[in-house]
């Protein structure tokens, strides 16, 4: 040994973690090579911070880089930055002790984490000591900006360390990696520009590997919004995303409060779970000063905004931090309400600005807006303001907003109302639609399966209840004009007397199949319906969880017995009261025939066979009279 080399042992708790390390991480050993390039950029940072105000510093015309060479033969990496090196002290300091974190409390956890066979790898802070899991020995070579002489710090991670002056050494650090024999594919090109890709791409410098520049991509999210083209957007969107066409809408913002953060958000053209593809990955990566901390991330945003591409990050999220860590960590939660609540904005905006785009938005991405209503209750103010869905008083085919329903509701009109079927056509069919129509009362058609989820889930909109058509204790009241009309048309209609004695005859056949039976106030033309005694499943979301526990082998469940509604206007129902009394078997047949085309008017199930065997009989009776 001569005397320009010292050996030191290992503060005690550097020596554990070195252990822990080497020993229990192995799950993402990759992240070793973004650990080097992070401290490499953050040296080539300071140096520049610094040499602002220097007058002449140590080497001040070597470009600021990392370069990375790689030995086949050799086993080695060699990772190597012109930033602000070290000299000896900081040397012995920056590496021979665990900086801020040196406590048993620190270790102890790092050390129960690794035996459940956690992924850790950088949530406490091991940064350079990560080298060790894939090198048997670790060489720093590093010279101060400052110019005094270099040095070499030398360890097998074992619990000690020498450090040696070297001469000739140019400014910044150049660290080499002798690679275990299990580790040997980091030294091959292919591997570490993968990683370079995956996680440095947009270190702020530029990264050689074999003295190519592997980061050509600009980290534009951190760029003026003035100063971007739209060219240069739309090649960063197929980048980040994975794309060959342009985005349908983006998002560029920066936040200063309650955190530091620059967002660059896309809205993609197609929806690939619509087309087949299985559920997707969240498509949004989370950043920390330009260096990769979650690809994919399922902490950033919602699950109901996984369509959205692009890049948030944070200087105030912690770098060294696992993906277990950032599931719990109030931070991530704080960053995923400011970053949701402002794309919502966004969406708001721009659906006032361009109704029709934002149509096209809807027709493609909509199920994830409803998915979002459905089950997020922090976001439902904003998502309601983002629902369409097809009116009255709407063009076929062109969804309307509630808010547009609420400007054209009637001044002494305080609920939204809606109706579910299969198509508009089928809609306004029905019987449900008869009094909203006379009245002229818009109603909201909803014509997919989660619709009904949606609205219920929601509950009102600006103050204003929202209320499915097909409730049993609906009431739209009566008018003046009606109540004369109603005195005009007594004679059109069954007497109290025979309506009394037609209920309670209704109620005893169909026993088995209904909850009650009851004189309808709001049906105009059509015999019958059928509706909901519970005002908060209506028939539509009954059908979806019926089918959901069929799905599951659960049986068809949803045998909640419904209330009937008749119209004594009506001719059949007049007729089946005399029929009743005449012929009271044939009568039944004819009762549970509309009471059938009643709940296939509502779209719930009745037995095909049976009802087509009493249609025959019934059109038997009618043929042969």
């Amino acid at each position: 040994m001569t005397a320009k080399t010292t050996t030191h042992e290992f503060q005690a708790e550097t020596k554990k973690l070195l252990d822990i390390v080497i020993n229990s991480l192995y799950t993402e050993r990759d992240v070793f090579i973004r650990e080097l390039i992070s401290n490499a950029s953050d040296a080539l940072e300071k140096y520049r911070h610094e040499s602002l105000t220097a007058e002449d510093p140590f080497d001040g015309h070597v470009p600021l880089e990392i370069t990375i060479s790689l030995d086949e033969e050799k086993s080695t990496l060699t990772i190597t930055d012109t930033g602000i090196g070290m000299s000896r002290s900081e040397l012995e300091h920056n590496l021979g002790t665990i900086a801020h974190s040196g406590s048993n409390t620190f270790l102890t956890e790092l050390a129960e984490a690794a035996q459940k066979d956690v992924s850790l790898i950088g949530q406490f802070g091991v940064g350079f000591y990560a080298a060790f899991m894939a090198g048997n020995r670790v060489r720093v070579q590093s010279r101060s900006w400052d110019g005094s002489e270099g040095h070499e710090w030398v360890s097998d991670g074992t619990g000690a360390f020498s450090i040696t002056e070297m001469e000739g050494l140019r400014r910044g650090t150049r660290i080499i990696v002798e690679l275990k024999d299990d580790a040997k594919d980091y030294a091959t090109k292919w591997k570490v520009e993968s990683i370079i890709k995956q996680y440095s791409a947009f270190v702020p410098f530029p990264i050689k590997l074999d003295e190519e520049v592997v980061n050509t991509v600009q980290a534009l999210w951190t760029r003026n919004r003035a100063e971007i083209t739209d060219e240069e957007y739309n090649e960063f969107y197929k980048f980040i995303g994975n794309a060959t066409d342009e985005p349908n809408y983006r998002l560029h913002f920066s936040a200063d409060a309650p955190l530091m953060i620059n967002a660059l958000l896309f809205v993609p053209k197609e929806n690939f779970e619509v087309l087949g593809f299985g559920k997707m990955d969240p498509g949004v990566n989370l950043y920390c000063q330009r260096i990769l901390i979650d690809q994919h991330s399922k902490n950033i945003l919602p699950e109901w905004l996984r369509f959205l591409k692009g890049v948030v990050d944070s200087e105030d999220m912690p770098l060294n931090i696992s993906r277990q860590a950032l599931q719990d960590n109030a931070l991530v939660a704080k960053l995923r309400k400011v970053v949701t609540k402002r794309f919502l904005k966004y969406l708001i905006e721009e659906a006032k600005k361009d109704e029709e785009k934002y149509l096209e938005f809807w027709k493609t991405f909509g199920i994830f807006i409803k998915e979002g209503a459905t089950s997020d209750y922090e976001y439902q103010k904003e998502l309601g303001k983002l629902l369409r869905f097809e009116s009255s008083k709407s063009e076929e085919g062109k969804p309307v907003s509630l808010a547009d329903y609420v400007l054209r509701m009637g001044a002494d009109q305080d609920t939204i109302y809606y109706i579910n079927g299969p198509s508009r056509n089928a809609i306004e069919a029905g019987p449900y639609v008869e009094m909203f129509k006379k009245r002229d009362i818009e109603i909201i058609y909803t014509m997919e399966p989660i619709d009904d989820f949606v609205l219920s889930h929601l509950g009102e909109f600006e103050g204003k209840k929202l209320v499915s058509a097909d409730r049993a204790d609906l009431d739209l009241g009566e008018s003046e004009e009606e109540s004369k009309e109603a005195e005009n048309e007594s004679g059109e209609k069954l007497d109290d007397q025979s309506t009394d004695s037609l209920v309670a005859w209704l109620k005893e056949t169909l026993a088995a199949q209904v909850g009650d039976v009851i004189v309808s106030k709001r049906l105009v033309d059509a015999p019958a319906m059928i509706v909901n005694p519970d005002g908060y499943m209506t028939s539509s979301m009954e059908r979806v969880l019926a089918a959901s526990r069929a799905e599951k082998g659960l049986g068809m469940g949803g045998d909640s017995k419904k209330n009937l509604e008749i119209n004594p206007k009506n001719p059949i129902i007049k007729k089946l009261a005399d029929l009743q009394k005449a012929d009271a078997d044939f009568a039944a047949d004819v009762a549970l025939q509309i009471y059938d085309n009643a709940m296939i008017q509502a779209g719930l199930i009745v037995d095909p066979l049976v009802m087509v065997e009493r249609n025959y009989k019934i059109l038997g009776r009618a043929l042969q009279d």
